[in-house]
């Protein structure tokens, strides 16, 4: 069964995620919303098919990493989330929350041996790509 597709965001802490945001647009060209910014690529599989990946600083005291105490997550895009969470399940993987569906998108989070969180999405890139904002291409 394939698992991972791709990284489908990076995400961290920071004292000042606006200032954050602002530094990256100005002095490497992000071209950065209230969320980040947003990568736009080609898949490899069907490059006719578009692929996205998010950037996005956090505050500092986000609770969104929870219960992890660490300054990252990692998204990482998958297919079929449903049968992935099963098999994790089955091999007694920490599940942290219930999967989320929403237009872009399956989303659930799981802890690995280290503690860091990861989010894990299914992704609807068609869906995606219609989200007002930064697309960077």
């Amino acid at each position: 069964m394939k698992k991972v597709t791709g990284i489908g965001g990076i995400f961290f802490k920071c004292k000042d995620p606006k200032k954050q945001r602002d530094w990256y647009s100005k002095n490497l060209g992000l071209n950065t919303d209230k969320y980040g910014t947003v990568f736009a690529w080609h898949q490899g599989a069907d490059s006719t098919k578009n692929g996205y990946t998010q950037w996005s600083p956090f505050s500092e005291k986000t609770k969104y990493f929870e219960p992890s105490t660490k300054e990252f997550m990692i998204n990482y895009r998958v297919a079929n989330l449903e049968e992935l969470v099963k098999q994790l399940r089955a091999d007694s993987v920490t599940i942290t929350d219930k999967m989320e569906v929403v237009s872009y998108g399956k989303f659930i989070h799981i802890m690995d041996p280290e503690g860091n969180k990861i989010e894990l999405w299914e992704p609807n890139d068609v869906e995606y790509g219609k989200i007002p904002g930064s697309i960077t291409k």
